[in-house]
């Protein structure tokens, strides 16, 4: 009989891929699905990035193993961009490292930095990854409740003394996956003074720090004077330009954190492919205009979304960042979303899949054309919701 480890047993089943099935099963039988759950980009990468990818991949000299931390010309690219966007000055040498997409660096920091039992304080709800990793890094995750009442930003004083001794690490996520929701510079003011406090190490990831609305501009944690000392944060080329499938990002911030989440990768995975590196090089330092443009359909979306949401009866706020519309639901989560895909060919993802602190939510992806999200508006009022 072949037996799993324990920390496999323990994990959740991986939420998209339990969603994905019961989609598939509903396509199976004919039903016109419109897919308003996994937030995968429905618009094309940009052509000049595409290109670039295009020439790279025919030289020879990019068939041959990466460099483990990336390319220094990939990581000045960064460096140059996150001065330009964000003001926050980096040196590509020890403070930039290449990522095969933000999610694996997220996965594998815990192996760095979590020794058994040890704790990181995971927000609820969230990106199931955060506490994913730090399970299979036999570390104790620790829940910080997003609740509406406080903007859906973690209550620090609220974490037991007893809790802050053990915690290694603090997941935060702003503009936040999936409520939406936005972070002050006064809030990241006080995580650096939390972590410096307790001896916590920050990861932030900040994978949607792009894609804004109604002339809101996202911080990066590393503006904040002290985050540098105790942080880094998570970036990715996935959401910005529409690069999912390309599985590129970067980890930014505290070079000792680096090194260590550096020394896991040189165990784990040989490096991104340059030419993809090569065609993230294309994006940081090309025409930003496809940005602007990608948010201009994002919030006609947006806007025709909460406008039959409101028309429906939802309690929902507009968000100011991320692709997500995150909206209270009566009774289950998991239900509504069921009775959503299998009444109305709509799938939409339930909060409980977020953690328990999402019960009674759903999140809307933007992922549709204006005209496939009024068709869904369409199906719920024929359902008399």
């Amino acid at each position: 009989m072949i037996m799993y480890a324990s920390r496999i047993t323990s994990l959740p089943p991986y939420l998209f891929a339990a969603i994905d099935k019961a989609k598939q099963e509903v396509i199976k039988k004919g039903a016109d699905v419109i897919n308003l759950s996994i937030g995968d980009p429905d618009l094309p990468t940009p052509p000049h990035i595409v290109e670039a990818m295009k020439r790279s991949v025919s030289n020879p000299e990019r068939h041959r193993y990466p460099s483990y931390e990336g390319m220094l010309a990939f990581r000045t690219a960064v460096a140059a961009w996150i001065k330009k966007t964000m003001k926050v000055d980096l040196n590509p040498e020890d403070e930039v490292l290449t990522l095969i997409g933000s999610k694996e660096g997220i996965a594998h920091i815990p192996l760095a930095f979590l020794n058994p039992g040890e704790v990181s304080l995971v927000p609820d709800p969230a990106y199931p990854v955060y506490n994913i990793g730090t399970i299979l890094a036999d570390g104790k995750p620790h829940k910080m409740p997003l609740l509406a009442e406080n903007d859906f930003l973690p209550d620090l004083d609220a974490i037991p003394a007893r809790v802050a001794e053990k915690a290694k690490i603090m997941f935060i996520n702003y503009p936040n996956n999936p409520t939406s929701a936005t972070a002050s510079i006064k809030f990241f003011e006080e995580v650096v003074d939390f972590a410096n406090e307790n001896d916590v190490l920050v990861v932030h990831d900040n994978a949607y720090s792009e894609m804004t609305y109604d002339g809101y501009k996202a911080p990066s944690f590393l503006s904040v004077n002290g985050a540098k000392e105790i942080g880094v944060e998570m970036h990715s080329l996935s959401k910005t330009y529409n690069m999912t499938g390309w599985r590129i990002g970067y980890a930014i911030g505290n070079r000792d954190i680096l090194s260590g989440l550096g020394k896991v990768k040189t165990n784990v995975d040989s490096g991104a492919f340059e030419a993809v590196q090569e065609a993230g090089i294309a994006a940081l330092y090309g025409p930003q205009d496809c940005v602007r443009e990608m948010n201009g359909v994002y919030k006609e979306r947006r806007d025709a979304l909460l406008a039959g949401l409101k028309e429906l009866g939802f309690e929902v706020k507009p968000p100011k960042a991320t692709f997500y519309v995150w909206t209270r639901v009566k009774g289950s989560s998991l239900d509504f979303s069921r009775m959503l895909l299998e009444k109305a060919g709509i799938v939409a993802t339930p909060g409980v899949g977020f953690g328990e602190y999402g019960e009674g939510y759903i999140r809307f992806a933007l992922t549709q054309p204006v005209d496939r999200i009024n068709e869904a508006v369409e199906r719920m009022r024929k359902l008399g919701i």
